[in-house]
């Protein structure tokens, strides 16, 4: 139950997003893919499931390949609990996923420290909640000390590093995907 592997998978999205990211009109997809604007609105809004042959169009169309489209698609179902006891624990014994799958957000758990040493820098946004005990975080230059209830919110670039200072602590990450076109190039 709450299986994401179970469910079909709804690519009208993933199309949207990418259709977007290239800042084209339905109009325009539909020339290039030769399918029709009527249709491309029912895929987008998830009311007709393309053939494979109409998801390579509209893969050519979007210059990307139908195998990214269905990599970047959200599960039918739109609700999922993972339990304490199911959750699968990450690389490192004490990071677990919160939430399964393919999706635009990302949400991971730390227990304990982890390797201060190590610096992160995330395409997308990323918010940082203190759930138990403290951390230092050091971003753009400037050390922040978090308590229990405390958050920071990251923009997308900011390279940062963190580490715990009291045994036991719990962070909770929820970052926006990196497969997501969430922000502008901020380089340019």
């Amino acid at each position: 139950m709450g299986d994401h592997k179970e469910q079909p998978l709804r690519v009208g999205a993933a199309v949207r997003r990418r259709r977007r990211a290239l800042d084209l009109t339905l109009a325009v997809v539909a020339q290039r893919s030769g399918l029709s604007v009527p249709f491309l609105s029912q895929v987008e809004n998830d009311r007709a499931r393309p053939s494979r042959s109409s998801l390579e169009k509209v893969a050519d169309a979007l210059r990307t390949t139908a195998v990214e489209l269905l990599a970047a698609a959200d599960p039918a179902c739109s609700v999922d609990v993972v339990r304490a006891e199911e959750a699968e624990l990450g690389p490192e014994p004490r990071l677990r996923s919160l939430v399964r799958g393919h999706h635009q957000l990302h949400a991971s758990e730390y227990t304990g420290d982890h390797d201060a040493g190590r610096e992160f820098q995330h395409r997308n946004d990323e918010l940082m909640y203190v759930a138990d005990g403290a951390v230092e975080i050091e971003a753009e230059g400037r050390a922040y000390r978090l308590v229990r209830g405390d958050t920071m919110y990251l923009t997308g670039g900011v390279r940062h590093r963190w580490r715990a200072t009291v045994p036991d602590t719990r962070v909770i990450v929820v970052a926006v995907a990196e497969h997501i076109e969430a922000v502008q190039d901020r380089s340019r």
